[in-house]
């Protein structure tokens, strides 16, 4: 008897998501979004960066998600100087949408 059974292994999130135009592309933004966060770190304060993540990115608007709105309130003050750092390094943002989460 042969074996005519298929063998379904699993393949990684990344390459699913490599084979998918859709979820490529989301894929991209999400990690686009991440190095903009590690671009920018440097410019937060230390107590701050454990309460941030990146969020997402729609056209010239990012979003930050942070924990608090004491890190969102600081989170502004800082915003003119985290674009302008953004755009030196050659992202087009225009806008730094910060959003409060609650965390889990």
């Amino acid at each position: 008897m042969s074996e005519s059974v298929r063998r379904h292994e699993p393949i990684p999130l990344w390459q699913a998501a490599k084979d998918e135009p859709s979820l490529a592309s989301l894929a991209a933004r999400a990690q686009e979004s991440g190095e903009r966060l590690k671009a920018i770190r440097a410019l937060l304060p230390a107590p701050l960066r454990s309460q941030i993540q990146p969020g997402p990115i729609e056209g010239e608007e990012w979003c930050l998600l942070v924990a608090s709105p004491a890190a969102a309130a600081k989170l502004r003050q800082l915003s003119p100087a985290l674009l302008a750092h953004l755009r030196s390094h050659g992202w087009s943002v225009q806008t730094l949408r910060i959003k409060i989460i609650r965390p889990r």
